[in-house]
């Protein structure tokens, strides 16, 4: 259906493993990119790859680097409730103030279709047993709330020619060129892999989850779809609703079965003050558009062992590229 898309966040978490799925399909991609971790894991010798450094807050170099795109996949943003450890205002000019300017400027360029990455961590605490679409909006943290403030912001502009729709996303968790382990899942298996241990702050927080994989395969379909079907919607997207310990423990057997010579790795709970449960329904993504994912939970720690045995995550508990925050802290991010 479209031949080019600017993905911004390209070289992100999700950005690293979608990029490179989206050019083995045919596309011409643009990444527009910060590149606060870096660009070297991006398939930079395919010529229909064309990377653009560029902070989303610069109205006019965002709007010279949509030339030609037909959809954008929105993914920028400072990701991770934690990140509001950062400096108040960056978060704010980054994921709310530059947002409608974002949306305006991909219009007027002539694209068709806007994909907004939202957050599922929009319902902050429910005793709901099903999290709907529908459900109010209680965010607990300021990226909570920017990211639901935003999806109005986006269909003011939806029209028949500038098709726009939202994913409210689980937590995501699995293997990434540009990996993160500030996630639940990621961050048990490095613990458990590392550390001998896995700390589990508090512990009956449900939270779903969705492997990155399955989250990539979701934007790549939603390029594909015609106009009515994701027209003005929004679609929760997770597979797995867990409680932290029940991910613990599933990485606990995960990790004891691919290195044996580890031994027992207890699981210690300590308490927190991060207190965001919700158990979210996914039916209307697989009733309206077939979405079903395929990954579970153990196939992304599994997929995190297989790295970690492989070499690929060196240095893991230090290294700021894998964590969201420090790395902006360390850069002095304004």
């Amino acid at each position: 259906m479209f031949k080019s898309v600017l993905v911004t966040g390209g070289a992100g978490y999700v950005g690293s493993l979608l990029t490179p799925q989206l050019l083995d399909l045919g596309y011409k991609v643009t990444v527009y990119d910060i590149m606060y971790f870096g660009e070297d894991f991006l398939p930079k010798t395919n010529p229909n790859l064309k990377v653009v450094r560029g902070d989303i807050r610069d109205v006019r170099k965002f709007s010279d680097a949509l030339k030609g795109a037909e959809a954008v996949i929105n993914l920028a943003c400072i990701s991770n409730d934690a990140s509001f450890e950062l400096d108040e205002k960056l978060s704010t000019s980054i994921n709310l103030d530059a947002f409608e300017p974002m949306v305006i400027a991909a219009k007027q360029a002539g694209a068709k279709r806007f994909i907004y990455a939202s957050s599922s961590s929009v319902y902050g605490v429910s005793e709901a047993p099903d999290v709907t679409e529908d459900h109010p909006l209680v965010p607990l943290t300021l990226y909570n709330k920017y990211k639901g403030l935003c999806e109005p912001r986006l269909f003011k502009h939806q029209s028949p020619g500038f098709v726009c729709v939202t994913i409210r996303p689980a937590t995501l968790c699995g293997f990434a060129p540009r990996q993160r382990l500030d996630l639940s899942v990621n961050i048990l298996t490095n613990h458990a892999i590392n550390d001998a241990k896995i700390t589990v702050f508090g512990g009956s927080q449900k939270r779903p989850n969705l492997h990155v994989q399955d989250m990539v395969d979701l934007y790549k379909l939603l390029l594909t779809l015609p106009d009515g079907k994701i027209a003005g919607q929004i679609f929760n997207a997770g597979f797995q609703n867990m409680s932290i310990m029940e991910i613990a423990q599933t990485v606990k057997r995960v990790v004891r079965e691919v290195f044996p010579e580890k031994g027992e790795i207890p699981i210690v709970t300590t308490p927190t003050d991060d207190i965001r449960s919700y158990h979210v329904n996914s039916d209307k993504i697989q009733r309206a558009l077939g979405f079903k994912p395929k990954h579970t939970v153990e196939d992304a720690v599994r997929d995190l062992c297989a790295a970690f045995k492989a070499g690929k995550l060196p240095n893991s508990m230090d290294d700021t590229f894998y964590f969201n925050v420090r790395r902006l802290k360390s850069l002095k991010a304004a």
